[in-house]
């Protein structure tokens, strides 16, 4: 095998096993996210609240609400669950995903 073709190999796999995706497709952690955020009116059982849709969002608002969440700055139970777990790249690619989204 050429050591150049080798290289790309190694670049893709690199790619594929962080979680990063390539542009237009849905970033994995976006799943958890739409099983609130995706339901036009939505509203949180107890207490009862708006859920927001994030389609169309600015991707800044969403990282900067998602380290909130994560390190307690906003206070959410889930929000915190989920957004701790996530690394600076999956906020970044949730982020830029829902922001193509539009409305």
């Amino acid at each position: 095998m050429r050591p150049r073709a080798v290289t790309i190999g190694l670049a893709l796999a690199g790619l594929l096993a962080s979680g990063t995706t390539l542009a237009g497709e849905r970033p994995a952690a976006v799943e958890t996210c739409l099983g609130c955020h995706a339901i036009k009116g939505y509203k949180n059982a107890y207490p009862t609240y708006h859920v927001p849709k994030l389609g169309g969002q600015h991707a800044q608002y969403i990282v900067d609400a998602l380290r909130a969440y994560a390190n307690g700055e906003r206070p959410h139970s889930t929000m915190h669950a989920n957004a701790v777990t996530l690394s600076e790249e999956e906020m970044q690619a949730i982020a830029k995903w829902f922001e193509e989204q539009g409305e």
